[in-house]
């Protein structure tokens, strides 16, 4: 009995050792500027823009949009947005998947059923950021 203690104690050892080993390499490996966020429980975690290391400096109300869904000239510029409402704005039609990597164009197979992460001004641009078109 002593002897099964003992080996369930190293087994449960390696384990915690790998699992800490695992989650360092996927922190460290992660391309991406988003951070997961844990919801409640029948929803998957939600993507969420990671913070700014520094200290950004507070918009003041006279900075921001007259209108809260008006495009800014800094959106027009971004090569991507996130989607408002599951849909991509007109600017932005290329919609992309992060989890699988790959972009989605207007008049592809599986563009309407698709409900994006990210929302691209066009391909090069999705393509710069690492994604992969879609095969149909």
């Amino acid at each position: 009995m002593r002897r099964f203690l003992k080996r369930l104690f190293k087994l449960g050892l390696v384990a915690g050792v790998t699992y800490a080993l695992w989650r360092w390499l996927e922190s460290q490996r992660s391309e991406s500027d988003l951070t997961w966020e844990a919801q409640p429980a029948p929803y998957p975690p939600a993507p969420r823009p990671r913070e700014s290391q520094s200290n950004p400096s507070p918009v003041s109300p006279a900075s921001a949009p007259a209108a809260a869904g008006a495009p800014t000239t800094t959106t027009l510029d971004a090569a991507w947005v996130e989607p408002t409402g599951g849909t991509c704005p007109p600017s932005h039609p290329v919609k992309a998947k992060m989890s699988s990597k790959i972009f989605h164009v207007a008049g592809g197979l599986n563009y309407e059923r698709t409900r994006p992460d990210r929302c691209y001004r066009d391909e090069a641009a999705a393509e710069a950021d690492g994604l992969r078109k879609s095969a149909r």
